[in-house]
């Protein structure tokens, strides 16, 4: 896999992974990942968008390649991080999709972007997450025992079982997974006018962590808002990836032929 490097002034670190760079690219598509999960989720998607459209999956801190680096567990800090070291790869038409954590980061990236005058993005796509007016419901969890904790993870099935049952990965992988947690559940929404861009929040149709009605909340961010359910739970980004991907490339086809 071919890598680009973003440097943000402090540390170089790796901040974007571009399976088939393209500088003549039409549209660039900014993928954010869930918690716990790592740009390589994004693995593959190039194949099945359209051909003008180059993915930049974003790798956080604490994961991966960056494992060895502090993760956020505060929003605002990360935003602001971000909203420097992508700021360069903002000179081409773009879109935005996360899933879970990362439709939270994609949805207050574009508010950042707005707040300091910078290009809009053309569309954001928010992925498994209740609109960002309903707050975390739960009692914290991102400080639990790690017994306690590790359980959680097995109840929302998102942590591979082999992972979970690996000691070793696991001492790797708690730091992040408490991290992202973190970042979660302590988010507070501040209101501010609607996105300029058009907002399509898609959701799994058996996840009981998020409801439709949740979802549809999202309408309130814009004036321009659609709704696409798709057969499976919470992590249906990687269970139903085929009707994922079908979706999102009628959406980027449809932002690609509106350029022309």
């Amino acid at each position: 896999m071919a890598i680009s490097n973003l440097t943000n002034g402090r540390s170089g670190d790796r901040w974007i992974l571009r399976p088939r760079p393209n500088p003549q690219t039409r549209l660039r598509l900014f993928c954010f990942p869930y918690a716990g999960g790592g740009a390589e989720l994004f693995r593959g998607w190039s194949d099945a968008l359209p051909g003008s459209v180059e993915v930049c999956s974003v790798q956080l801190p604490g994961r991966s390649t960056r494992l060895r680096e502090q993760p956020f567990t505060r929003f605002e800090p990360l935003i602001e991080v971000l909203s420097e070291v992508l700021a360069p790869h903002l000179d081409k038409p773009f879109a935005l999709f996360g899933h879970s954590m990362g439709a939270m980061i994609a949805f207050e990236f574009a508010r950042k972007l707005r707040r300091k005058g910078g290009p809009s993005p053309l569309h954001l796509f928010v992925s498994g997450r209740s609109a960002p007016t309903i707050p975390y419901r739960g009692l914290p969890t991102y400080n639990l025992p790690d017994a306690e904790f590790i359980e959680e993870l097995r109840r929302l099935n998102g942590t591979p079982r082999e992972v979970i049952e690996n000691a070793e990965l696991m001492e790797l992988m708690l730091p992040l997974l408490r991290a992202d947690f973190e970042l979660v559940q302590t988010y507070v929404y501040r209101p501010e006018p609607l996105l300029f861009c058009p907002i399509a929040a898609i959701g799994g149709l058996q996840d009981e962590e998020v409801s439709r009605a949740d979802i549809q909340e999202w309408r309130e961010q814009t004036s321009s808002f659609s709704l696409k359910l798709i057969a499976g739970d919470h992590f249906f980004v990687q269970t139903a990836r085929a009707v994922l991907l079908e979706f999102l490339s009628r959406k980027l086809h449809d932002l690609i032929r509106d350029l022309e």
